[in-house]
């Protein structure tokens, strides 16, 4: 839940890597994203890193229209470009499913 009881919504970005980039990709995530995270109106971000595969998690109130926004900005789009080399096919999303929160968390 986000503050004042508003529901949180969460939205995964995967991509699969080409082989050995894995390293590369470590060093793009290391300089941090490339916008204000707050001010895109997302309440928290994960990024989970396997040897093939990249999972971006976003979450926040209207997840999915704040990651559209985001990928349309081009201030914003045009940093992504450092990914495309190391991406093997168009990125996925996954929509949330099922989530588990203890009380009081």
């Amino acid at each position: 839940m986000m503050s004042g009881g508003e529901a949180s919504e969460r939205l995964a970005i995967i991509a699969r890597l080409r082989k050995g980039s894995r390293e590369r990709a470590k060093e793009i995530l290391a300089e941090g994203p490339p916008y204000e995270l707050a001010e895109a109106g997302f309440g928290r971000h994960s990024i989970f890193l396997e040897d093939d595969t990249v999972v971006f998690v976003f979450e926040g109130r209207g997840v999915q229209a704040l990651v559209s926004k985001l990928i349309d900005d081009p201030a914003a789009s045009g940093s992504f470009s450092a990914w495309a080399p190391l991406l093997a096919g168009t990125p996925t999303l996954a929509h949330e499913e099922f989530h588990w929160e203890a009380d009081g968390r």
